[in-house]
């Protein structure tokens, strides 16, 4: 029988809105006789707002309940953040279209200074992500970087009320939402390396569910997927939830891929950096060796510090 109806998931933030209205008026211009709803849910992640992620269970707090709804029939596909999507997917579902990037950068947000190097000794600065906190503290060990949860607006508010001197946010989820005239400065990658997946979205769809997957193909961008891949196998590596300091981006390099990482202790101290490049075809190898380089150099022992054992078979 052929589908007429799409049911998206959602959760209710402004930019989860945002990522879903995205998918959905992409795919009425394409089929313009489809129908395409959307069904607003909770997760775990937008319950919780008053603990830091990395201890609340790191990744998989905003995915868990719109995948459950998908395996219950109930919606036939979430649009996620990339950067929020565990490595491993449950059974019966996959990540089936992974768009074009949009900007993958973390931006610097100050009322008050033009940029990171202005701000003031002991300045303090809001962020969720031990990613940007572990690699802001390696450039300046003298800030306090103190955790800043919430949806965009929440945390702009935040700062704003004066609570903190400047935040940390994602690029693309400030110009999604039109506040990209709230970045002072674009932090360049020397400094933060992104969260894999970072500006991109995935869209999650059953296994089984081969008449929504072709609907939603055109939408996959080829190149992205490729740094998808390495990235998230690197991740997969280094088992790097939100609990431990990891960052890495992948770029298109002609028929190459060339893939940047970091992993750091939480205070900064230690920051082991490297990069690999290679054939795209071989995009899940190259994140792994670059996940082995970065873990023999010194990853390995952040980890065991963070009591998180690694199997390396």
């Amino acid at each position: 029988m052929k589908q007429d109806r799409i049911l998206i998931g959602t959760r209710s933030s402004k930019l989860a809105r945002w990522q879903a209205d995205y998918v959905a008026e992409r795919l009425r211009e394409q089929y313009p006789g489809l129908t395409v709803e959307e069904k607003l849910m909770q997760t775990k992640g937008d319950k919780i707002l008053d603990a830091p992620l990395a201890k609340i269970g790191g990744k998989g707090l905003f995915t868990k309940e719109l995948e459950q709804a998908m395996l219950d029939g109930e919606i036939d596909l979430a649009v996620h953040s990339l950067k929020d999507m565990p490595t491993e997917v449950p059974a019966g579902l996959e990540l089936a279209v992974i768009t074009k990037r949009y900007e993958p950068g973390d931006a610097f947000v100050s009322n008050t200074y033009r940029s990171l190097e202005e701000l003031p000794q002991g300045a303090k600065v809001g962020t969720s992500s031990l990613r940007r906190k572990a690699q802001l503290l390696h450039v300046r060990p003298d800030l306090q970087i103190e955790s800043l949860r919430g949806n965009v607006n929440t945390r702009l508010q935040k700062l704003d009320d004066g609570q903190f001197d400047a935040a940390i946010l994602a690029v693309a989820g400030l110009k999604r939402l039109g506040l990209g005239t709230r970045i002072t400065e674009v932090l360049p990658e020397s400094i933060i390396l992104p969260a894999v997946g970072q500006g991109a979205l995935a869209i999650e769809t059953r296994c089984d569910d081969a008449e929504v997957k072709a609907k939603i193909a055109f939408l996959n961008d080829a190149a992205t997927a490729k740094c998808a891949v390495a990235e998230r196998a690197f991740l997969a590596r280094v088992e790097g939830g939100c609990q431990v300091p990891v960052g890495v981006y992948a770029t298109p390099a002609g028929e190459n891929l060339h893939v940047e990482a970091v992993i750091a202790s939480l205070d900064g101290k230690r920051l082991y950096r490297d990069s690999v490049t290679g054939p795209q075809a071989e995009a899940e190898r190259l994140g792994v060796e670059l996940a082995d380089t970065l873990l023999d150099a010194g990853g390995l022992a952040i980890l065991h510090e963070l009591g998180l054992l690694l199997d390396r078979k």
